[in-house]
């Protein structure tokens, strides 16, 4: 038995140093940057627990930033962002939605951009926030626009890198997928699969050794007993971004808003499912964030020509000095 647990407590820590996940549906072995809480409450009718990064500044500069990650990501992929942000005298909050990551995977939740505004919400009231600035990635992008058309005059201005929903897919044309075909979908998950969705379409093409961390950390959570649970969570997010667009909404957004886009972004729900001739429509980043910056009042676009749906993760570097130089001037 000493024999076994030192084996395994070897395999753990190898797991932890490389940053990848084993079979465990709250992410339990997957390190994130900075100490991780919960924040306890009750939805629906039952108990959850949101996990979020709560990161202050050695200097503060009086400003909040709420880092809402994507569908594909959690909070901790937002680490590269966190450091710059945090030296510039910003407090960050990073949370978990419900039904990911490191947060409750409820069996049965009625899943909405508006709830999950909401959860988000009371997390913020709990921590004493007020009128922060909200940024937001992929999901997490259509999610920040939910929350600042939701509570008007709550918070400073928006971020939105690589956002989806700027288009309405099944407005123009994509198949609708009932959430037994997302969940049998889902459960075929595996590294081959989500790398060569996330090369193709997020990196435009590009793979670099440590984008291997995140694809571990998506797919660790899909291994083991709890699996299917969060394949089924992941179906029934896949049917909220789908059907819950928020891309008629934009001029509701009164907020200063700076678009951060990598231009070889091709993301498009359900673009896989539509005809080739509708497909090649889809995921026009380029159009879509010039449309966007049109609609929105006094919204800014940063433009990365080179990189795709993260240029967070890929260009690290180039997207922190675009974006502390941005706020700065964005207030």
């Amino acid at each position: 038995m000493p024999a076994l647990r030192t084996a395994l407590a070897s395999i753990a820590f190898a797991c932890w140093a490389s940053g990848s996940a084993m079979a465990d549906p709250l992410l339990a072995d997957f390190p994130y940057p900075y100490p991780v809480q919960t924040y306890q409450f009750r939805s629906q009718g039952q108990p959850l627990s949101m996990a979020y990064m709560d990161v202050h500044p050695a200097q503060p500069n009086g400003k909040t930033i709420v880092l809402l990650h994507g569908k594909n990501f959690c909070g901790a992929t937002w680490e590269e962002t966190i450091r710059p942000l945090r030296d510039a005298g910003y407090r960050l909050v990073v949370p978990d939605q419900i039904g990911f990551c490191k947060s409750t995977k409820p069996q049965a939740y009625q899943f909405s951009l508006h709830q999950l505004a909401l959860n988000t919400r009371f997390l913020l009231q709990s921590l004493g926030i007020e009128k922060p600035i909200i940024m937001g990635h992929s999901m997490g992008g259509m999610l920040a626009m939910r929350y600042v058309i939701s509570f008007p005059g709550e918070t400073s201005a928006l971020v939105l890198v690589n956002p989806i929903g700027l288009e309405d897919w099944k407005a123009k044309g994509v198949p609708f997928s009932p959430v037994d075909q997302l969940f049998e979908r889902e459960q075929k998950t595996s590294f081959e699969t989500v790398k060569q969705y996330q090369q193709s379409t997020y990196y435009a093409g590009d793979w670099k050794p440590e984008y291997d961390r995140w694809v571990n950390m998506l797919v660790g959570m899909y291994r083991g007993a709890g699996g299917r649970l969060v394949a089924w969570d992941q179906a029934l997010t896949s049917d909220m971004i789908f059907t819950q667009p928020v891309v008629y909404e934009l001029e509701l957004i009164s907020v200063p808003t700076l678009l951060m886009i990598g231009l070889k972004d091709t993301t498009a729900i359900g673009k896989d499912r539509a005809s080739p001739e509708i497909a090649k429509t889809l995921g026009n980043y380029p159009d879509l964030a010039w449309e966007a910056q049109q609609r929105i009042k006094n919204a800014t676009l940063v433009s990365f020509p080179e990189l795709g749906h993260a240029p967070h993760l890929q260009d690290p570097e180039a997207f922190n000095k675009a974006l502390v130089d941005q706020l700065a001037q964005l207030q």
